[in-house]
């Protein structure tokens, strides 16, 4: 495993020294500037805003039944909304070329049918541990015996 991930590690490392010289030789002059001020944007906005409502969310299902399953849900509507963020906040006036759908309204259908298989399998979760618990309650039970074995006499 070590082995695995020392080459993991210098192969991320060669990529990352490969797009830096990228960036800082096939770019124009402002070009790396500007990636400076979004990834340190990109930090505020984690530290800021995502970690707190990460933590809030985790207080709230603290003691919510499925919670597993919340959370996986929140994980899947989180990401849908990073995938979408550039084009619900796009800048300027509507395109009907460059952005031919309403996006909008996809991202928001995409995340309430989330939000529903997310309930659905949240609300069918303690019937699925109950069940599952008595299928293992019954195999954890040991074999009926017909009685103690006896010992054969052996024939003279």
């Amino acid at each position: 495993m070590w082995t695995v991930r020392t080459l993991l590690g210098i192969a991320g490392g060669g990529l990352l020294a490969a797009g830096v010289w990228l960036l800082l030789t096939g770019t124009r002059a402002g070009t790396p500037a500007a990636v400076v001020v979004w990834l340190a944007g990109a930090v505020a906005v984690h530290d800021l805003l995502l970690v707190p409502l990460v933590l809030a969310a985790g207080r709230v299902l603290r003691r919510a039944p499925a919670r597993p399953v919340w959370r996986g849900g929140l994980v899947v509507a989180g990401c849908l909304t990073l995938v979408a963020l550039p084009v619900l906040l796009r800048p300027g006036p509507r395109h009907p070329s460059l952005l031919p759908l309403d996006y909008p309204r996809s991202w928001l259908l995409a995340v309430s049918v989330t939000a529903l298989v997310t309930a659905a399998v949240a609300a069918g979760a303690p019937v699925v541990r109950g069940v599952s618990a008595r299928l293992s309650a019954r195999s954890a039970r040991p074999a009926r015996s017909a009685g103690p074995r006896r010992a054969r006499k052996e024939r003279p």
